[in-house]
This record gives structure tokens, sequence and C-alpha cells, in this order.
């Protein structure tokens, strides 16, 4: 029997906030290399956070949305339970807080161009679509195994690059292997949300690469993440103070054990899996941050 919620909670439920470390986290980390370079400024940092989570909100939104449309939700399900499918929220509500606050991403976007130039207008736009081509339109990303692809870029390079540039108006060297190792990271949420789904997406024609390639492909993808993530940090981590890499070492202990979840489990129990795998990026962004003002 489905539990009942109040609408607040629903909401609450419907926005993922376990999931929400995917996006503060890269707007923290281009904000320590704004601060390691002495160009931290609090007025765009903070509307950077705000389109970061309400983008990401968004996303989460149309993805209950979508996904109830196009039977990817039903009462299998064996993640937590959604908003739409669950009957807490209408379709026709789901959608419109999708735009609302797509709506309120892109105002804060709009603020940020008046601050550090139209320019910026393009990849607004290119986040905006996003949002909206992950789990909708003629060619839904999730659906033709695209989306580990979207969460490196928009859950990485995008918001790690631009979370600098906007404070320090230049683009720092270090932005964008530090923003290519977050990405790698942040799909590993998606990876055990997949893995944990491909029965589930199979039968609902939603072709991501754990459905294309095969369960056994997905635990191997999930350590690569992890390895290139420490790979792709290591122009940082060369020059940083020795004891520093131990704290590192810990990390990827701590990420192996994480890794090796996806052996032991399956189904519902992998919910506690993508919740440590989401906690993994936040942990991994303070250390990169400890480290670049410890240089």
């Amino acid at each position: 029997m489905r539990k009942r919620k109040n609408q607040l909670q629903a909401w609450i439920e419907a926005a993922r906030p376990k999931t929400l470390p995917a996006s503060v986290s890269p707007v923290f980390l281009g904000c320590a290399l704004a601060y390691a370079d002495d160009a931290l400024r609090i007025v765009p940092a903070a509307l950077c956070l705000w389109v970061a989570l309400l983008a990401q909100i968004a996303s989460n939104f149309a993805n209950d949305y979508f996904d109830f449309k196009k039977g990817a939700d039903t009462e299998e399900r064996l993640g937590p339970e959604r908003a739409v499918a669950s009957g807490w929220i209408t379709p026709k509500a789901m959608l419109g807080g999708t735009f609302i606050a797509l709506g309120l991403a892109c105002l804060g976007g709009l603020f940020l161009c008046y601050l550090a130039g139209w320019e910026l207008l393009f990849a607004g736009a290119a986040i905006a679509l996003c949002v909206l081509a992950y789990s909708a339109g003629p060619f839904p990303l999730a659906y033709h195994g695209l989306g580990d692809v979207c969460v490196g870029v928009f859950y990485g390079v995008i918001p790690v690059c631009l979370t600098y540039y906007v404070q320090a108006a230049a683009f720092s060297p270090l932005s964008f292997p530090l923003s290519l190792a977050l990405g790698f990271l942040s799909i590993n949420i998606l990876v055990v949300n997949n893995y944990r789904d491909c029965e589930q997406d199979r039968a609902a024609g939603k072709r991501t690469s754990i459905v294309r390639f095969g369960r056994a492909f997905g635990r191997w993808f999930y350590l690569a993440n992890g390895v290139l993530a420490i790979l792709f940090s290591l122009p940082l981590l060369l020059h940083t103070r020795w004891w520093i890499l131990l704290l590192f070492v810990a990390f990827f202990s701590f990420f192996l054990s994480t890794w090796r979840a996806l052996y032991r489990f399956q189904g519902r129990e992998l919910n506690a899996t993508l919740a440590r795998s989401a906690g993994n990026v936040l942990l991994f962004t303070v250390l990169l941050a400890f480290a670049l003002l410890c240089r």
C-alpha cells in the first residue's frame, strides 16, 4: 500500500533531495577555485548555486512527469516512489512545477548574464534545453544511452568552469581537469540508478548504458569513473602537500567499498548505495577544495 503524503512532503520528495549534492558540489568546487585565486565574489557565487539547484530540481520534476507518461515508473519500481506515479501530485501540476522551477533557474541565469556577460546566454540555453531533452522530446537523451554524457557535462564541466568564470572573468587552468574529475564521479549516481532499474528500463524501452551493455559493464563503468576522477585530479594533487594525498587514498578506499555494493546488493537494497554515491561526490569535492586551499 502506497504511503500518503501531504503536498509539501510530496514536492520535497519529488525534488529528490538526496541527489542534490550533484548540483551543489560543482558550484562549491568552482567557488573554491575562485577563492584560491583571490577571485571569490559572493553574489555571482550565490546565483550559480541558485541556478544549479533549480535546474536540477526542474530536471527531477520533468523526469518524474515524463517517466510516468512513458511507462518507465510503475508499481514495480525499485527506487524511491515517484510523486506522479504514486498519485501524490497530478501530472498537470508536475509539468507546471517543472516549468516554474526552470523559469526561476532562467531568471537567476539572466542576473548572471547581467553581472558576467551576455555570452553566458548560450550556456544557459544549453542547460535549459538539456533539462527538458533529458526525458522529453522526440529524442529523449536518457532513453538513448546519453544520460551519462549529460551528467558529466552538466554536473561537472559546465557548472565548475562557469562558476569560476563568472567570478574571475577568466578560466582557471585547473578548472577543466577538476570539472572532468567531478563529472566522472557524478556519473556514478546515474550508474547506480540505472543498474538498479535495468529490467524495468528495458521493459519500458529506456535504453540506458546499463540496458545496452549489461550490469557487468555497469560495475566496471562505476569503478572506471572513480579511477578517472582521481587521474584528472592529479594536476592539483601533484602540487599539494603530501599528507593530503593520504586523505585521497582514504577516500578511494571508501569509494571501493561503495563500488563493491554493486556485487553484493540488488533491487531496493541499492537505494542506500545511490545515496552513498551522491555522498561520495560531496566528500570528493570537499577534499579537492581542501587541497586547493593547502597548496
